[in-house]
Formats: C-alpha cells, sequence, structure tokens
C-alpha cells in the first residue's frame, strides 16, 4: 500500500511542477509541446499502474504477483539494453545538434521512459517466454 500512496504523491508533484513550468513559461515552442506530451504520457502510465494496484488492494489481492513481477523484470531487462544504444546515439547526436547538454539529458531520461512504457507494453502483449 506504501508504493501505491508513493505513486500517487510522485503523479501530483510531476503535476505541480509542470503546472508552475506552464505559468512560467511566457511562450512555449513546439519542442516543449512535444516534451510535455510525453511527461504525460509517462504520467499517464503511471496513473494506470496506480489505480490496477489500488483495485487490487481493494479485493484483496496481491498487486504484485509472479507474473506481474516477470513482466516488470523482462521489460526492464529490454528496456535496459536498448536505452544503451539510446544513450550511444544521444552522445553521438550532441556534437551535431545546437541543444544544451540538459536538454540532451532530459530528453533522454524521456527516451527511457517511454522506451520501457514501450517494453512494458509489448511484454504485456506478447507475453513472457519461458526461458
Amino acid at each position: 500500500m506504501k508504493k501505491t500512496i508513493l505513486i500517487f504523491v510522485i503523479i501530483g508533484l510531476v503535476a505541480v511542477t509542470l503546472m508552475l513550468w506552464i505559468m512560467k513559461a511566457r511562450t512555449i515552442t513546439y519542442q516543449e509541446i512535444l516534451m510535455l506530451g510525453v511527461v504525460l504520457v509517462v504520467v499517464g502510465f503511471a496513473v494506470f499502474v496506480g489505480i490496477n494496484r489500488i483495485k487490487s488492494v481493494i479485493q484483496k489481492e496481491p498487486f504484485e504477483d509472479e507474473l506481474s513481477k516477470k513482466i516488470m523484470t523482462k521489460a526492464s531487462s529490454i528496456s535496459y539494453y536498448i536505452s544503451i544504444y539510446l544513450w550511444l546515439i544521444i552522445m553521438y547526436l550532441s556534437d551535431k545538434v545546437a541543444l544544451e547538454s540538459h536538454s540532451l539529458i532530459g530528453a533522454g531520461i524521456l527516451g527511457m521512459a517511454i522506451i520501457f512504457l514501450l517494453s512494458w507494453i509489448g511484454v504485456k502483449m506478447f507475453g513472457v517466454s519461458n526461458g
């Protein structure tokens, strides 16, 4: 139950931060709109996971059974290997792109979150192999 509460606390902190950022910004560029969209997708995934955990607690079921742990482990290992290549691409492009280093690091972190989300969806849809 503590992990479920923690998920919603982090979602709230991200939402407050996004609202402060939007209120402070005078003009919003297309890059910022894209970044905002990616953050909202990641927050939506967190809300989905949090609601599923609340449903499991209400039904007095364990919210982390063997299958969900195996899916999470498989998705995290796949996303780890793909993220290594993402960072290699970011390192290669850092000399060729006129973005600041903190923008590239932020894009890399958001990219890792999206890669994990897509890996989780893929493992959830296609199943976990018995290997």
